[in-house]
């Protein structure tokens, strides 16, 4: 079997030849210290991944963002995406950011509704199909990035705590705001389908350390329906797309729901927040894992042996059928030891 074909049919609970897995997001320091080691960059050709992640370049449709903000003003070093949102460099921060939210405060009603949210540039499916073949043509599979669904991506313009109290007031703001990154994500995932893809990578992070990060009645609401809708619009025009739904935290609350809506794959299962051998017995045989080894204790500050002794015991609850991608639950952090690593990628691969 080819990469592709291996981790499709693990994923589908169909048994493997190898372990897949996924180690690829290094942070800046990380990158560079296996650049030192190696004398290159291929972190994936290293840990053997058997897919490339492709996005779908987005365009920003406004012209000054700075004009977007009404309450507050980025400091002078902000960087703007194509929605808007700032992202500003902290001292000590390393690598992570400041967020900025143009529509913080109490934006009128028709501001949020005529807020210019990013358009597809001219030529991006053609390209996107390019790179789709291009990885295929190398045996790997294809993971569509879109990440930050629904709910991430409104809040991060409208502000957490502006969002969460427009939807408890049931503020026309948050259905004007949530249906129209809705639609838009409809629009991606439909051109990620079309394009061939084999995994589309959706998520918004809605646990905690020790609990849901909103009332699940809340996500219920407002939210379960709109990635119900984004999924669909993904299945109508690929029917085997496989759904990969990312979420940090404790999200057992939610976990039927997701496999309701049509989420094949659960991203990362933080050990630290959830016990995988809990997770599996409510949904094994309807989910598979990807991640579940932690960035948090394991591996940072565990031994090779215990991070071996995780892996081992991950592949054992999944069994012969497979249904896990073993890799790091989130980025890895400068405070990763090397060995840690190898120690997981050869537990996989033995």
């Amino acid at each position: 079997m080819t990469p592709r074909e291996n981790l499709l049919r693990a994923l589908r609970r169909q048994g493997f030849e190898t372990v897949p897995v996924d180690c690829n997001a290094f942070c800046p320091s990380q990158r560079e210290a296996f650049r030192n080691r190696f004398g290159h960059d291929d972190v994936e050709g290293y840990f053997g991944v058997p897919f490339r992640g492709v996005g779908l370049g987005l365009r920003a449709t406004f012209g000054d963002p700075r004009q977007l903000y009404k309450v507050e003003t980025p400091p002078p070093d902000t960087e703007f995406d194509a929605w808007g949102v700032g992202h500003s460099h902290q001292p000590g921060c390393h690598h992570m950011t400041r967020m900025h939210h143009p529509l913080g405060g109490d934006p009128s009603l028709a501001d949020v509704a005529g807020y210019p949210l990013p358009t597809m540039p001219d030529g991006a499916q053609e390209a996107l199909e390019a790179k789709v073949r291009g990885v295929h043509a190398r045996g790997l599979a294809i993971k569509g990035a879109m990440a930050c669904t629904v709910w991430e991506t409104a809040w991060y313009i409208r502000s957490m705590e502006g969002l969460m109290m427009d939807m408890l007031d049931d503020d026309p703001r948050a259905t004007a705001l949530l249906d129209r990154v809705t639609a838009l994500s409809c629009e991606r995932i439909r051109r990620f389908a079309a394009a061939g893809s084999d995994i589309i990578e959706l998520g918004d992070d809605i646990g905690m350390q020790s609990t849901p990060m909103m009332n699940p009645d809340l996500w219920r609401k407002w939210l379960k329906p709109r990635l119900a809708a984004v999924i669909r619009a993904g299945r109508e025009v690929k029917p085997d797309l496989l759904v990969f739904y990312h979420s940090c935290g404790f999200v057992l609350p939610f976990l039927e729901d997701l496999i309701e809506v049509g989420v094949d794959i659960l991203n990362p299962v933080q050990p630290e927040c959830m016990d995988f051998a809990d997770v599996h017995a409510r949904t094994g045989g309807r989910l598979s894992y990807w991640g579940t080894i932690g960035t948090q204790r394991l591996l940072p500050f565990g031994t090779p042996d215990e991070v071996r002794a995780a892996v081992r015991r991950n592949l054992d609850i999944c069994g012969a059928s497979g249904g896990i991608v073993i890799g790091p639950t989130h980025m890895v952090e400068p405070e990763v030891p090397w060995e840690n690593l190898e120690a997981m990628r050869l537990a996989a691969l033995s």
